[in-house]
């Protein structure tokens, strides 16, 4: 299981693409090739840009397919946050239909 703490590098305003972007490559996607759980830590992360969860997921999302979702856990998510994974999430979702 590898946990990934967002704060530790974002603060409380989760922004930077870039960011998100090394954790995706460098924790998330390994991680889910070697079959591990991947548990994103939101906790004191008051605000997440649409763009940050974008380049967090929506890349992985596209690899992997929809049941690599069964595979991440967003912990600590406030009600803002839980919202832009969701619409990221069904938007990349979306994308693969067509």
């Amino acid at each position: 299981m590898t946990i990934i703490n967002i704060f530790e590098k974002t603060g409380p305003f989760a922004e930077n693409k870039d960011i998100a972007k090394e954790f995706r490559l460098n924790f998330i996607i390994p991680s889910i090739q070697r079959s591990e759980k991947v548990i994103l830590n939101f906790d004191n992360v008051k605000v997440a840009t649409q763009s940050f969860i974008h380049a967090l997921i929506s890349d992985v999302i596209q690899q992997k397919g929809r049941s690599v979702l069964n595979h991440i856990e967003f912990k600590s998510c406030n009600e803002s946050i839980k919202a832009i994974i969701q619409i990221v999430a069904s938007y990349v979702q979306e994308s693969l239909d067509d």
